[in-house]
């Protein structure tokens, strides 16, 4: 785990997989968060998680129960399949927290079930996210200032910022799986 900076929270989020849909053989799941005042990720597109509470064991099972509470999807019909990095807010207007992704993969389940948290789910081929088509810019104004983030289009919506981040990377692992193994002569 990375540092944990002090009184910073910890955090974990599913980057949930599906395999076997008609749609495209392999599809990652978002869900566009629900509008709450004082949220500082209101309305944001997400994965499901969130907060470690004390009677989860691992940050795993924080990503397991979350996703269940958010989406009433079980992810015991799937395959962890590990941890991407440790990330951070960059931003120190945002609360202290670290976030562990979890990359699982599962099988098509049945229609989920969204909570009061969540304001919609997508489905988005990998194939589609893997396209440069897909990379966009997000551009937050405050006032007369403004600044630019790098960005993926879902649909509708643009993922931008942790997310982002946490996207970024997943797809990197399937760039290293493209990439021709360099056996030397």
């Amino acid at each position: 785990m990375a540092p944990r900076p002090e009184g910073a929270r910890l955090a974990a989020v599913a980057a949930v997989l599906r395999t076997g849909a008609s749609d495209a053989p392999l599809s990652l799941l978002f869900i566009k968060r629900a509008e709450v005042p004082h949220d500082p990720w209101s309305g944001h597109m997400a994965f499901p998680g969130g907060r470690h509470e004390p009677a989860d064991p691992t940050l795993e099972a924080t990503a397991v129960r979350e996703t269940r509470e958010e989406l009433g999807l079980d992810l015991s019909a799937g395959t962890v399949l590990g941890a991407l990095d440790d990330l951070a807010p960059v931003s120190a207007h945002l609360p202290r927290i670290v976030v562990r992704p979890f990359v699982v993969v599962v099988p098509p389940p049945p229609p989920l079930v969204p909570s009061h948290e969540v304001a919609d789910t997508f489905w988005e081929p990998v194939d589609r996210l893997r396209h440069p088509a897909a990379r966009a810019e997000h551009v937050v104004r405050a006032g007369e200032r403004s600044a630019r983030f790098p960005a993926y289009r879902v649909g509708p919506h643009l993922v931008w910022g942790m997310t982002e981040r946490i996207l970024r990377q997943l797809l990197s692992l399937f760039d290293d799986l493209d990439a021709p193994s360099r056996v030397p002569p």
